[in-house]
């Protein structure tokens, strides 16, 4: 087994070099004895997406967890927000077979050692040598099917309260798992809806299934202009990532959906804190003050989010990737479908067109998110002398995540991938000259140290 399939929030990799038959027996054995022997669990369950390799991946996994002596709930096909749903109702931790918004030919397995979120940094080292140790457990664990359709759609239903305008909105499912239930939960509420892009493939044939792309999103963008659409919602492989378009085709970017939520729901919720990753642009920041709130800017990575915006109570936070967190209506289950129902729920109470509602947010000029192609085992030490070279510049830093070099006019952010072999950078400024300033030193930088 490779060891770097184990990264920061959950085991991933290529199929079937990386992840295969094998390496899901073994993951299985070693998640059933870990949660019998560290956390006197008796019962766990287990799910998968659309990729081909998902269901052949879900019997070896599950085979291994009943060879360790501990019984599954197998919910077969769902999407990872249904598969949190199915942890959340049976208060039970669990195994979702997924790689997320990775290509049709990746897999891995998204776990959970708590009720907080999917398993995060050293949960995951702790598991990593748990599983090279091979001590296993054995018995005869039972297999019991489910089946929560109806229920996720009446809990994503019970979450929002629409208003009298019927906005209408196309929907790109990208032939991922949300093929399976976008048209029931759509179908439940007071929208006029077109789907492209449903047919249930997980070899994502019309495109690549990671909606925070914008080369993603062109056909999206075209059915919204062609339909004159109020806006146009786009989900990842396994649904818990949102992409929104606006009614003149144009991306809202994440840090815009994430002010128009707070600025809806400030005013009603106690706690007026709310999260935001190390990617998210200065405008959120600006807003939530502006607004009488608390910002919190925290590291990138969807199980430190949503384990913070519990652990914390928060009523919202989220990730400039797509992952959004809501805990002021229901309790959070990180649906990228039910964030886009919040944003249908706003337009629904508003005669403002949604490139109306974003025109008041502060201006600011970004780089989308560059990769640097950088080897999984040397990319951290790659990050550290980058740190190092900027402390010697005596520049404002925050380290929660990589590094964050904050100036007067702007900001650079240079980390290591936890979801592949590469160093991400993005850079913001208060002007296009700032900006790309900023960019050339930091690609320089970079370059320099990423050799």
């Amino acid at each position: 087994m490779n060891p770097n399939i184990f990264r920061e929030y959950d085991i991933r990799g290529k199929y079937p070099d990386e992840i295969n038959e094998t390496v899901a027996y073994t993951i299985g054995r070693s998640y059933g004895s870990y949660l019998k022997e560290k956390l006197n669990q008796t019962t766990c369950i287990v799910s998968y997406d659309n990729r081909l390799s998902s269901p052949t991946l879900a019997a070896y996994l599950t085979k291994g967890i009943t060879d360790s002596g501990l019984n599954v709930y197998n919910y077969g096909l769902t999407t990872t927000p249904m598969h949190y749903y199915a942890r959340f109702i049976h208060n039970l931790f669990g195994i979702m077979i997924t790689a997320s918004h990775n290509p049709g030919d990746d897999n891995g397995f998204k776990f959970s050692f708590d009720n907080l979120a999917n398993a995060r940094g050293e949960m995951i080292e702790d598991f990593k040598k748990y599983t090279f140790a091979s001590q296993f457990q054995t018995g005869n664990g039972t297999v019991s099917s489910g089946n929560i359709t109806e229920k996720y759609v009446e809990y994503l239903r019970y979450g929002v309260e629409f208003g009298r305008r019927k906005r209408k909105v196309v929907l790109d499912l990208g032939n991922g798992t949300t093929s399976i239930i976008a048209r029931k939960i759509f179908e439940k509420v007071n929208v006029d809806f077109d789907i492209i892009f449903e047919e249930n493939d997980g070899r994502f044939p019309n495109h690549h299934p990671d909606p925070n792309v914008e080369a993603n999103l062109e056909s999206l963008k075209k059915t919204v202009l062609a339909k004159k659409a109020d806006c146009g919602l786009a989900f990842d492989g396994d649904g818990d990532r949102l992409g929104i378009i606006n009614e003149r085709g144009e991306i809202v970017p994440s840090e815009h959906f994430m002010i128009l939520i707070i600025r809806n729901i400030i005013n009603t919720v106690k706690n007026k804190t709310f999260l935001y990753d190390v990617k998210c642009s200065k405008a959120l920041e600006d807003e939530i003050k502006r607004l009488g709130g608390t910002p919190i800017c925290y590291r990138t990575g969807a199980s430190y989010t949503q384990a913070k915006v519990k652990e914390d109570d928060l009523p919202f936070g989220g990730e400039y990737s797509g992952h959004f967190y809501f805990r002021d209506k229901i309790s959070d289950i990180g649906s990228g479908i039910y964030a886009g129902l919040r944003l249908l729920e706003i337009l629904s109470k508003t005669s403002k067109k949604l490139s109306e509602l974003e025109a008041d947010i502060p201006k600011y000029y970004s780089t989308p998110e560059i990769k640097f192609p950088s080897r999984d085992e040397t990319k951290f030490e790659v990050i550290d002398k980058i740190k190092e070279f900027c402390e010697s510049q005596r520049w404002s830093l925050n380290t929660v995540d990589g590094v964050r070099v904050n100036f007067s006019t702007g900001w650079a952010l240079v980390r290591a991938s936890n979801t592949g072999p590469n160093i991400t950078m993005r850079c913001e400024a208060t002007d296009e000259v700032g900006l790309k300033n900023l960019q050339t030193i930091f690609t320089n930088i970079v370059n320099a140290y990423n050799k």
